[in-house]
Parts: C-alpha cells; structure tokens; sequence
C-alpha cells in the first residue's frame, strides 16, 4: 500500500485527521506525508482545513454530477454589473466577485444562469429608485410611519445599501457585514470598511456635522466590527461615547421580534455620556432593522441637550417598511 492510499483509508476511516496524526499512524516521515497530501490535494481527493499551525486535512465529498450550466457571453456593462452586484461566500469561506459567484450560486441552486442574471438585474433596477444620487438610501420616511413610536428622534435617517436583493439574498455589503461579524473576520472587515470608507467622510461633510457616535455592539465578542469600523475610519471630530449595559442575559436587537420590544430594549440598555454641546450628530451604526436603536439614542442624545439635530446613517438597511410607503 502506498502511503496515499494509506492517508485515504485513514481519512475514510477517521474522517480528519492532522499531519502529527497520519505520521503517527502511518509511521511514514513527516515530509514524506507532506508530499501525498501536496498531491491528493492537487487531485482534488483531499482538502485542507485551517491555517498553520491548527490545520487538518480531509477527504472531498465526491457530489455527483450536476447539469453543465451554459453561460452566455456577457458584455462589458454586464459583466461590471456582476461585479458590483454580485458577492458570494462558498460554504468553504471563500469570496466570489461577479462572474464567479454568480456561476457558484447557480450551479448550487441548480439555477438557470441567463434567468438568474435576469432576476437579479430586475430587482436591482426596482431598488434603484430609493437611492439619491450619492448613493444613499433615505429612510426617515419609514421611521415616521412606524406607528410604534411614540416619537422620531432622528431628523434623518439614511442607509448606504438594502440587506437584501432576490435571488441572492444578501446585497453584498450585506454578506460582507454577515460574514465579518460572524466569523470576526478583520480580512472581511477591511474589504467592507474599504467600500464604505469615503462614503462616509463624504456624507459627514455634506451633513455638515460637527460630531458623530458609534453605536456599540450588543453581543460580546473578541473582535467587535463597530469598534474596528471607529478605529479605522480615525474621524477628526469629536465622539460621543455611548455605553450598552447588559442584561444577564445580553439580547441582540435583530433576536426581538416585536419594535415595541426592540424600543424597550434599546431605552433600557443603551446610555449617552456627554455633556459637552453640538449642532449635528451623526450616528453610526452597521445594520438597522426597524431603526428603534438609532431613535432611542437620537433621543436621549436630544432630552440631554447635546445637539438639536442628530442624523442617523446605516451601512445596510431593512427593506421592510418601504413597501408600505410604495402602496400608499
């Protein structure tokens, strides 16, 4: 038996098992079971799990075979669209732009390709019309017809992207900030604060503000996104420091089901420390759902005296709402 097909019958048998564990069993020399794996990876028999030094390897699910999927060919526009539209994490966390996701997705979905881009580019275009032409989504008028506030604090509220565009899913600074926070990613995190970064100086020069805060994050985590967003932005101007208090048992704004509850939640758990004065604050947060977060605190930034108006800005947004505001 070769020592291939030793790894194999390991891996059949163990299911995966890391190079110290196959040398062990094997009684091969480490190098000698760094080549066969080189090589049972290039034949796609094997894959590599994790980074060096917490990697493991194991065997690739044989699929069976999937309908070939006709591509046409697209043209310069099309492809551009894809690339700006289209992003995708495989199941083995990898990152597809364009083309390439698109053809993952479909190909996972058994999905016609030409259908699929048809969809997708329909229901682009039929959000295209809540965006200005900076690019930003103005959602004040969802918060207003919200009839579970007792009050809107904010004087505006804007998103930069949807959460979601069918049939994808998530838009893709939605899948960025998912897959960042989830997998506490700063690889992700980068890419994201890449694409949001001068979208952000930009509309706090033209909101003319003279103050900003970050909402912080509702669930402990080692590597925290608003945090890494406030620090990599490194904004001149001053911060208002907001302070979440925990419950004994810490709920995340989006596991509420109810705007009452989340409204409760938020005025409950969420205090603004500052008694210096502003004109125009600028709150920051990387998902808004029914906006009950960005009002409690617009409130109390407000009730204090801090600033007499206070903006609210969402890397991604909720799209329920709005179609309450289409039917009217």
């Amino acid at each position: 038996m070769t020592i291939k097909e030793h790894i194999i019958e390991l891996l059949e048998e163990c299911n995966e098992l890391s190079v110290k564990e196959i040398v062990s069993k094997t009684n091969a020399s480490k190098q000698m079971v760094h080549l066969a794996l080189l090589k049972l990876i290039d034949e796609k028999t094997v894959r590599k799990l994790g980074r060096t030094p917490k990697t493991s390897y194991r065997l690739i699910e044989q699929q069976p075979e999937k309908p070939i999927l006709t591509i046409p060919v697209l043209t310069e526009k099309q492809n551009q669209f894809l690339e700006g539209q289209c992003l995708i994490v495989t199941q083995t966390g990898k990152l597809l732009r364009g083309i390439e996701a698109l053809t993952y997705f479909c190909i996972e979905k058994d999905l016609p390709f030409e259908r699929t881009y048809v969809e997708l580019n329909s229901n682009f275009y039929a959000l295209e019309k809540y965006y200005d032409k900076k690019g930003k989504i103005n959602a004040t008028e969802k918060l207003l017809h919200n009839k579970a506030f007792d009050k809107v604090w904010p004087d505006n509220l804007f998103y930069f992207s949807f959460d979601s565009i069918q049939p994808l899913g998530r838009t893709p600074l939605a899948t960025l900030l998912y897959y960042a926070k989830q997998g506490q990613s700063t690889f992700l995190m980068t890419i994201l604060i890449e694409e949001v970064k001068e979208r952000i100086y930009a509309f706090i020069k033209d909101q003319k503000a003279d103050a900003v805060a970050f909402v912080p994050p509702t669930i402990g985590r080692e590597m925290q996104f608003m945090k890494f967003l406030k620090n990599n932005l490194n904004l001149s101007l001053p911060h208002i420091e907001i302070k979440k208090i925990n419950c004994l048992i810490p709920l995340p704004q989006y596991s509420i089901l109810k705007t009452e509850n989340k409204i409760r939640n938020a005025d409950n758990t969420y205090v603004v420390s500052e008694t210096r004065h502003f004109k125009h604050v600028i709150i920051i947060d990387d998902l808004v759902d029914t906006g009950a977060t960005l009002n409690q605190i617009a409130g109390k930034i407000k009730l204090k005296g801090i600033a007499a108006e206070v903006t609210g800005l969402g890397l991604v947004g909720s799209f329920k709402g709005f179609e309450i505001l289409n039917d009217e």
